[in-house]
C-alpha cells in the first residue's frame, strides 16, 4: 500500500514563502504532483515532477513563484512556494501516479495524501 504524507502547511502573509514536503513509501512511483483545493472549488493542478528525470510541469497560476523538486534517496518531494498570494490559500495535496505519462490531470493520479492547509493572509 502506498502512503503519502504531506507536511509544512501553515499561515503565511501575502508576499511570503512556505515550503511543503511529501514523503512516500510502498512501491515504485513515476510521477509526483501537487494539487490544491479551496472551499467550494475543484481540485486544481499546481506542479508535478518525474522521479526518473526530474522533468517538471507547473500551472500558469504558480509558474515563476513555486518550485517542485525531489530527493530520490529520501523518497521525498518538495514544493517551495514564494511570493504567496491570498488566492493560493487552499488545502495542498501530494499525489502519485504509478504509470508514466501526463501529469496535470487530477483524474490520472492513483494515490493521494491527507493534505496540508496553507493559508495566505491578505
Amino acid at each position: 500500500q502506498v502512503q503519502l504524507v504531506e507536511s509544512g502547511g501553515g499561515l503565511v502573509q501575502a508576499g511570503g514563502s512556505r515550503g511543503l514536503s511529501c514523503t512516500t513509501s510502498g512501491r515504485t512511483l513515476y510521477v509526483m504532483g501537487w494539487f490544491r483545493q479551496a472551499p467550494g472549488k475543484d481540485r486544481e493542478f499546481v506542479a508535478a515532477i518525474n522521479w526518473s528525470d526530474s522533468r517538471t510541469d507547473y500551472s500558469d497560476s504558480v509558474k515563476g513563484r513555486f518550485t517542485i523538486s525531489r530527493d530520490n534517496a529520501k523518497s521525498t518531494v518538495y514544493l517551495q512556494m514564494n511570493s504567496l498570494k491570498p488566492e493560493d490559500t487552499a488545502v495542498y495535496y501530494c499525489a502519485a501516479r504509478i504509470k508514466a505519462g501526463d501529469s496535470n490531470n487530477v483524474r490520472l493520479y492513483d494515490y493521494w495524501g491527507q493534505g496540508t492547509q496553507v493559508t495566505v493572509s491578505s
